[in-house]
């Protein structure tokens, strides 16, 4: 089907096509990930261009193509100037939107998808918490149906009012008692942090200071989303503990 449409999307990665054009890859509220042509935005720094930064969150219309759409109008939605702001909200951005890419798929409508990414976008932007992309990875696998078991131990179904959870076992996808222990080592505090993100309490999460759990989660939450993809994210690097 072809024609002119109208969405809303956040930019998730751009590349560069021929002299003058670039390719633009966005995730859209209604048409899930679309890839367009930005014709001649690497002629001239124009407003157009600029437009179409990762992070950026912005009103297109589009024409459908058959393999490629293009790109009539781009309308930021909000400035992208707070992600940019500093490194640290610029790595976080980078990094969901990364992930974003990774499992958002071509005209496949995931308004949830979008509206999460657009959440923690204006999240970082606002507050850069140590735990925000960490608890984007974990409520962007439990979206796609990769929940951790955190209650029991995913061997012998023992509960943490019975057994101490000791360990983290992607494999399995959840937490193990002492005498079941696989995978990693897992803190009691992680433990607590893990359950705030996915319970219902995030904002409780992301007041935490930076801190030696706070690793923990990001550093585990890197590993079951890569896991999950069976590919390393690039931008990891940029925010994970030094």
């Amino acid at each position: 089907m072809s024609g002119l449409y109208r969405d809303t999307g956040v930019v998730l990665r751009t590349y560069k096509l021929r002299e003058s054009d670039r390719i633009v890859v966005i995730h859209t509220a209604e048409n899930g990930k679309v890839r367009a042509v930005a014709k001649g935005v690497r002629k001239t720094k124009s407003k157009f261009g600029a437009r179409l930064e990762p992070m950026s969150h912005v009103r297109l219309l589009l024409y459908r193509g058959r393999d490629l759409d293009i790109v009539s109008q781009a309308e930021a939605v909000e400035s992208l100037s707070p992600l940019l702001s500093n490194l640290d909200c610029a790595s976080q951005g980078l990094a969901v939107v990364e992930a974003a890419d990774q499992l958002s798929l071509e005209r496949d409508p995931n308004p949830h998808l979008y509206r999460m990414l657009v959440g923690v976008l204006r999240t970082i932007a606002a507050s850069p918490s140590p735990l925000n992309v960490a608890a984007f990875y974990w409520k962007l696998l439990a979206n796609e149906g990769m929940r951790p078991e955190l209650d029991r131990c995913v061997r012998c179904s023992m509960s943490d009012a019975d057994a101490q959870f000791v360990a983290f076992d992607l494999q399995e996808g959840g937490v193990l008692c002492r005498n079941c222990r696989s995978g990693q080592a897992i803190s009691p505090a992680a433990i607590v942090v893990l359950r705030e993100i996915l319970g219902g309490q995030l904002a409780r999460a992301l007041a935490q200071p930076e801190s030696p759990t706070s690793h923990e989660v990001s550093a585990l939450a890197t590993k079951a989303l890569e896991f999950h993809i069976e590919r390393r994210l690039k931008a990891v690097a940029m925010f994970e503990t030094h």
